[in-house]
């Protein structure tokens, strides 16, 4: 199984979230699952564009503001930073090719990723359909990138997408950097069989048609590759597909078990597919046989080992 280096992924993430004291009221968004639990894993690159492009802390508000394009205003209007924030921005985003992934802060003017509000001149009136200023361009540069806000964290479902995201697209980037193969990417495409499965079946065999009629590894073809992979895994995997791939999976065994051992393992199954027993449980069953019954391929699979055990991120659904 795939062996988690820490520290050797680099996540972007807003300042604040790490507990540093940025925010426009000198405080900070510490986010517990970050630094406790992701954090122990992955190391973090802090950004607050506010404060690199000058504002102090404590600072005035600042909001988004719909005009001939959207501009970013402090909340009294007396000055405008979107000059300034898109400069940073626009200089910072190149150098963050090598990230893994990026938590923004919510609802942040600068660095919201989705629903941050935007408002009518003048006024108070605002719709909440906007970006913050840096983020979108971040994900504008790095459309793969996987990218999550600290408020939807909380979700445990989004909470280990994110992760699965985060891991599996540092090892496509480490294999990519050792120079891809057409055989090192056929067997990378084989590692991530049971996942793609999981999460998006159609894409996992729309790449193994592609994968078949490639002869050779280009750029353009990795590209496609990445973009697919990650389109994949950004897609939520459903409780009908876990138990597909664990029903496959538990084919792989059906020679080596024994009656009573094949009934526990079907049961646990049937469990998880109606809602009784957590996707953990027959996955540990999994690696417990396959500890017993050693198969090189199954062994191989990400399914069974995504994101380090010790997250725990498979007890809540």
């Amino acid at each position: 199984m795939y062996k988690f280096e820490p520290h050797t992924i680099q996540v972007g993430i807003s300042a604040c979230l790490i507990g540093q004291q940025v925010r426009f009221d000198g405080g900070h968004k510490q986010s517990r699952f970050c630094v406790d639990d992701l954090g122990r894993y992955v190391t973090f690159r802090p950004i607050c564009p506010e404060v690199a492009i000058g504002m102090g802390v404590p600072r005035p508000t600042i909001r988004l503001v719909q005009e001939e394009i959207i501009r970013v205003k402090a909340s009294d209007d007396s000055f405008d930073v979107t000059d300034k924030l898109t400069q940073f921005a626009q200089d910072t985003s190149p150098g963050l090719a090598g990230l893994s992934g990026y938590v923004f802060c919510a609802k942040s003017p600068s660095c919201g990723m989705e629903r941050v509000s935007v408002y009518q001149p003048a006024t108070n009136n605002a719709s909440r359909d906007g970006i913050g200023l840096f983020a979108a361009r971040v994900m504008a540069d790095h459309p793969n990138l996987p990218v999550e806000e600290n408020g939807r964290l909380n979700d445990p479902n989004l909470r280990e997408n994110f992760v699965t995201r985060v891991f599996a697209y540092h090892d496509w980037q480490r294999h990519r950097a050792a120079g891809l193969t057409l055989q090192a990417l056929y067997q990378f495409h084989a590692r991530y069989k049971y996942l793609l499965m999981a999460h998006n079946p159609e894409i996992y065999r729309s790449l193994g048609q592609a994968l078949g009629q490639v002869e050779a590894i280009t750029t353009e073809f990795e590209q496609f590759y990445e973009a697919q992979l990650m389109s994949a895994l950004k897609r939520h995997a459903s409780r009908k597909n876990h138990t597909n791939v664990l029903q496959h999976i538990q084919g792989y065994f059906k020679r080596q078990l024994g009656s009573t051992e094949r009934q526990a393992l079907a049961n646990s199954i049937d469990k998880y597919r109606t809602g009784i027993l957590p996707l953990l449980a027959p996955i540990t069953l999994l690696r417990h046989y396959l500890t017993l019954y050693p198969n090189d391929y199954i062994s191989s699979q990400v399914y069974l080992n995504p994101h380090p055990e010790e997250m725990q991120l498979r007890y809540e659904h």
